[in-house]
């Protein structure tokens, strides 16, 4: 056991809508019984990229004491891909760009890395 961070799911805020598992690239997330879990520890590398796509704030990350991060089993996991996960400002899917999701006017979006810059710089 080590001590490092890693995504915590609040069951009562969650919806299980979903929208956290295709973020988590590497497997860790998925919907058991209408709500988002962490299926294995080992899976979570604890970067948080679910946190900003959760619309009811019910994913946080902590730091505890847990198995360590396993890359090479993460690596493994089947990628999964959300066609309804697009760029807010130009459309384009994850199969055209890489895509990152934000906080833009107090709402989570998704914007891709074309769209980005515009954004920081105007």
């Amino acid at each position: 056991m080590v001590k490092r961070m890693i995504v915590k799911i609040d069951e009562d805020k969650c919806t299980g809508c979903g929208q956290c598992v295709s973020p988590c690239a590497e497997g860790a997330i998925q919907i058991i019984d209408g709500k988002a879990k962490v299926v294995s520890e080992d899976l979570c590398d604890g970067m948080g990229f679910c946190i900003g796509v959760c619309p009811e704030g019910a994913i946080t990350i902590e730091e505890r004491q847990t198995v360590e991060f396993n890359a090479e089993k993460a690596e493994a996991q089947p990628k999964s891909t959300d066609v309804s996960i697009r760029c807010f400002s130009c459309g384009a899917g994850e199969d055209e760009r890489y895509l990152m999701p934000m906080r833009h006017k107090m709402e989570s979006l998704w914007v891709c890395t074309r769209c980005l810059p515009q954004l920081i710089h105007g």
